[in-house]
């Protein structure tokens, strides 16, 4: 009888905070260390960002090729890494990529750009 007034969306809202605490329990490894540096450097100089989605853009078409790679790099790193958890948590690899595309902005420092909803990107 305890359960009797759970629904499906109450399932999906302790779904998403299960997630949410294990990607800032365990970390994403979403940044291997020998990428660190290089992606703030490329986000210090306004060439990547991060979209709502969890993946990294480029923020300005003409940046060097270096940027783009470290992006392309960074991008499937993490798009494995969201596959893992959302498989681990049986949900989709969308909702973890929102979820983490969330935090990812939020965490972002001021003066990176992050996109926002509409596709625009702003400085933070």
């Amino acid at each position: 009888m305890l359960f009797r007034n759970w629904t499906f969306q109450k399932t999906l809202q302790c779904l998403g905070c299960c997630l949410v605490v294990m990607i800032l329990a365990f970390g994403t490894g979403l940044t291997q260390p020998a990428f660190a540096g290089a992606l703030e450097d490329a986000k210090a100089s306004g060439y990547l960002g991060e979209r709502p989605d969890g993946y990294l853009g480029l923020v300005k078409p003409g940046a060097p090729a270096s940027a783009g790679g470290l992006m392309n790099d960074i991008n499937a790193k993490r798009r494995g890494r969201y596959g893992e958890i959302a498989k681990k948590n049986n949900t989709s690899l969308q909702a973890v990529e929102a979820i983490v595309g969330n935090k990812l902005i939020k965490k972002a420092p001021p003066g990176t750009y992050v996109m926002d909803a509409s596709g625009t990107w702003i400085r933070k």
